[in-house]
């Protein structure tokens, strides 16, 4: 089955483009910093590397250093967990999503034809948006093996040459992200609720129990999270596996009742739809969309599985399951329309009520688990590329460095997600919510993709411009649909996007501020070096280390640890801990230390956007570690680490709004400590205060 897509990728031989950062440039520097590397640090500098290894100029399977092909058990395995992960989210809208094309406030009525309309119209969106658009093409766009929006808006940046071109990349980037944070809070609220819906099928009298079940399984769901989901993840597969099998199953058992149904496949049925309802059936998209809402999840979680695996469960079979279950509703609708009100659970035999009920619960709190945890993966990505400041990160495994658990998000998003429960009420009313965001960053992943194959991939315009105004004209038919949802709710994840948006665009800018700032009051090192060899301050025992993001100039911190104290240590390590717009940076190009002197050493470390840097175990390495220049010994109990401490004032004469320096000033002093985000053991820290004019 991986050989069933073919490769449609160019050759040519792979770039890399890494430039300095300053404050036009906008790629940021990770935090460390001699001024506190959050709040007043320049926010970094990234060299140009021409030793880093090529990255995504051409597209083929191997451009990226090779993970081998996974084969026999391997391959299961990894498809069987991609199943868990990947197809949470659309595996479990069939429980809602038939339902909402029928009963929703733009719903249509259940007669044959529109039956059948519909049918064709959610069988061709998974084999349009799915299978062509996200397996075949968009999933060739990857950064170095990862996946997501915003692991291909930095992989498209930094190979755009043209500033404005950039800007317009970076601000669709930025609007994705915030749109998947919308998209995240949603889909645990809507997926809970439609599965214990079903308790109100199986004995109406328990309706009023319904909504707080489900404040009750949220709430255990988001308490959980900081155990880590190790043990949990390892039944996600085996439950969907089941899942799938079984809704596959109750189609099978639905179609059986009226084969004509399948009838629908055929794409004139979709199209004398739109022919009989014109509006109305246009506005039908905007519940259509709700089977494909998960989409986006094979692109980001690409670099947990791989290709090959995530294609295998898709085809496989979970598109087989869901379109089987697809239709089994439409054989209901077609013999009962009063089913309209819950087609998927009416679908089931009466003694199979409970245990599906049982399983669906199961289901959607799978499918919840991945969108709770790709919140946190984007997140952290947010940090490491500088849209965000630093927020507390905890390794919940030994072994995967992808599982992570972000308490600020997690309470956030738990929150947010209880209240649109209480709030809506009923999956259909949150319904009305979902869509916009999923659909706008469909939208965003298009142009993005555009870019990639015409900047990176070098394709002509005749191969490229049809691809790319054929899945916009889809993806902007959905999100057109779904525009007039935002008077029922579909301003909540509009307003989500925004707060974030906010947030993430401030930061970025701020930092480029306060960098510019401190950058100017750096000192070159050279001539810092020449007036220690002409002062020749005394020498005490020992090891400094100053985090900066300066490279080749003397950091402030440094500068006022010498005014005010007289002294310097025998060695001094300046160290610099740079975020590059790769998801890993292999182990040889880690680090680099140069000899500057004096007992001066220079030492820099590059970390992609999915790692998290830990500078003692760094620097503990430097003494072992072959080709990372100048052999250097820092034994733990004889460093001390000098940061900077900077409170930031809003009364400066900065090229910055008052109300976005205000929000730059408290996002700072909430972001997690410099040597808790680096791994610095407190009590080897000195932090050296300052105030800076914003």
């Amino acid at each position: 089955m991986g050989r069933g897509v073919k490769d449609l990728t160019p050759s040519g031989a792979p770039a890399v483009m890494v430039c300095w950062f300053a404050a036009h440039s906008m790629i940021p520097l990770d935090p460390p910093a001699g001024a506190d590397p959050q709040a007043a640090t320049p926010v970094a500098a990234i060299q140009t590397r021409s030793d880093l290894p090529a990255v995504a100029e051409a597209p083929h399977a191997d451009m990226q250093p090779a993970r081998s092909a996974p084969h026999g058990r391997a391959l299961a395995a990894l498809a069987l967990g991609a199943l868990g992960v990947v197809y949470g989210d659309i595996g479990t809208s069939p429980l809602y999503a038939l339902k909402e094309c029928f009963t929703g406030k733009h719903g249509v009525e259940p007669t044959p034809q529109n039956v059948l309309g519909v049918l064709s119209l959610v069988f061709w969106a998974m084999t349009f948006v799915v299978t062509f658009k996200y397996l075949s093409f968009v999933m060739r766009a990857d950064n170095r093996g990862e996946g997501g929006i915003l692991a291909l808006q930095a992989l498209v940046s930094r190979n755009d040459p043209n500033r404005r071109g950039r800007k317009v990349l970076l601000v669709l980037g930025i609007v994705g992200a915030a749109l998947l944070y919308g998209d995240g809070i949603i889909t645990p609220a809507i997926s809970v609720l439609s599965a214990v819906e079903g308790v109100a099928v199986a004995a109406p009298a328990l309706t009023p129990v319904v909504v707080p079940l489900t404040v009750l399984i949220l709430a255990g769901l988001f308490l959980i999270q900081r155990t880590g989901t190790a043990r949990v993840g390892a039944i996600f597969g085996p439950i969907m596996l089941a899942w799938f099998v079984g809704i596959g199953a109750l189609g099978v058992h639905g179609i059986l009742r009226d084969p004509s149904v399948l009838v629908a496949v055929n794409p004139l049925h979709a199209i004398r739809f739109f022919g009989q309802n014109r509006v109305t059936g246009f506005l039908v998209l905007g519940a259509v969309v709700l089977c494909i809402t998960g989409g986006e999840a094979l692109y980001a979680d690409m670099g947990h599985f791989g290709k090959r695996p995530i294609r295998l469960a898709w085809l496989g079979l979970a598109m087989p399951a869901l379109t089987l279950n697809y239709f089994g509703q439409g054989a209901l609708l077609l013999l009962q329309p009063a089913a309209r009100e819950n087609p998927f659970y009416l679908l089931a035999p009466s003694w199979a009520l409970y245990p599906l009920i049982g399983l669906a619960t199961l289901a959607t709190i799978v499918a919840s688990q991945a969108l709770i945890s790709g919140a946190f993966s984007l997140t952290h990505q947010a940090v490491q590329l500088g849209y965000f400041p630093r927020i507390t990160v905890k390794h919940t495994s030994r072994t995967e460095i992808g599982q992570i658990y972000v308490p600020e998000v997690n309470w956030a998003v738990g929150a947010a997600c209880i209240a649109l429960v209480l709030g809506f009420k009923s999956s259909s009313n949150l319904a009305a919510a979902y869509g916009i965001a999923v659909t706008g960053t469909m939208s965003i992943t298009t142009l993005l993709f555009h870019r990639v194959m015409r900047d990176l991939w070098r394709w002509p315009r005749w191969q490229s411009w049809p691809l790319t105004v054929a899945f916009l004209t889809v993806d902007l038919a959905f999100f057109g649909a779904n525009l007039v949802k935002v008077e029922d709710g579909g301003w909540f994840p509009l307003v989500v996007a925004a707060v974030v948006y906010t947030l993430l665009s401030t930061w970025k800018q701020g930092r480029s501020v306060v960098a510019a700032m401190l950058r100017d009051a750096g000192l070159p090192i050279e001539l810092f070096l020449a007036d220690v060899a002409r002062r020749k301050p005394i020498r005490i025992p020992g090891t400094a280390v100053f985090l900066t993001s300066s490279l080749g100039s003397a950091p402030p911190v440094l500068l006022h640890h010498l005014k005010h104290n007289k002294v310097l240590h025998e060695r001094i390590v300046l160290t610099s801990v740079l975020s590059e717009e790769v998801p890993v940076v292999p182990e040889a190009e880690r680090v680099v230390t140069r000899d500057l002197g004096a007992g001066f050493y220079q030492v820099v470390a590059h970390y992609g956007f999915m790692e998290q840097p830990n500078v003692p175990a760094l620097l503990e390495s430097l003494a072992t570690r072959e080709g990372a220049g100048a052999r250097l010994e820092v034994h733990p109990l004889e460093v001390s680490y000098y940061l900077g401490r900077e409170t930031l004032l809003a009364s400066g004469s900065a090229k910055l709004a008052t109300w976005r320096k205000k929000i730059f000033i408290i996002m700072s002093r909430n972001s997690a400590t410099a040597s808790s985000f680096f791994g610095l053991p407190p009590n080897r820290v000195v932090e050296l205060g300052a105030q800076v004019e914003l």
